[in-house]
């Protein structure tokens, strides 16, 4: 335990997703040592994209505007809606260059042990977005785990009851893993192979 405000940003630092107190201190001591000019710069950067950065409203996608560059975009294919749990994992399929459509980010995946329902995702704004019958097919793109696949089972079904093409990635992808942490080739062979959802 250090004393004062050292510690405290070694607390603050370790209530980050994937920093443990090692790391925690790690960084801590490396901010430190560092020149005060290039803290005070990755002070401003956060607290910038703190004011600036905000959701799209379309898809739900990380955004500086109301609409993100991809549903801005009139040369992505509107009749293609790939879902996707989180903001990260639309950059992962970006990297593919495998996928012209547009997206919808859920912001989770059902998990009950974490109290995460389907009320708790964006389902409701992905059904309104599905309504006018443009939308041809939604590609289920959940991550290949216990969540992702019961999120995109819960999907599927309700899904169903509409006149369009439901399927899933395919497999290539490892089970347990998540998304950004695929490599483009795996990730575009799971694309270009993907498979009708329920079989």
């Amino acid at each position: 335990m250090y004393e004062g405000v050292l510690q405290d940003l070694i607390d603050e630092l370790a209530r980050l997703p994937g920093v443990g107190p090692k790391g925690a201190q790690r960084i801590a001591f490396h901010l430190l040592a560092s020149d005060p000019v290039d803290v005070r710069r990755l002070a401003e950067t956060m607290l910038e994209m703190k004011a600036k950065a905000t959701f799209c409203s379309v898809c739900g996608n990380v955004s500086q505007a109301e609409q993100c560059r991809i549903c801005a975009d009139p040369r992505r294919d509107p009749t293609l809606i790939c879902v996707v749990e989180e903001p990260k994992d639309v950059v992962a399929i970006e990297r593919t260059r495998e996928f012209r459509g547009r997206y919808h980010v859920l912001g989770g995946a059902i998990s009950p042990l974490e109290g995460i329902g389907p009320d708790q995702l964006r389902i409701r704004e992905l059904m309104g977005r599905l309504a006018d019958g443009t939308v041809t097919e939604v590609i289920l793109a959940t991550d290949p785990n216990i969540e992702g696949d019961a999120t995109a089972a819960y999907l599927s079904r309700f899904l169903k009851t509409l006149d369009l093409r439901v399927t899933r990635l395919a497999s290539g992808l490892p089970v347990g893993g998540d998304l950004e942490y695929a490599d483009e080739v795996t990730l575009g062979r799971a694309f270009a192979g993907r498979r009708n959802a329920g079989e």
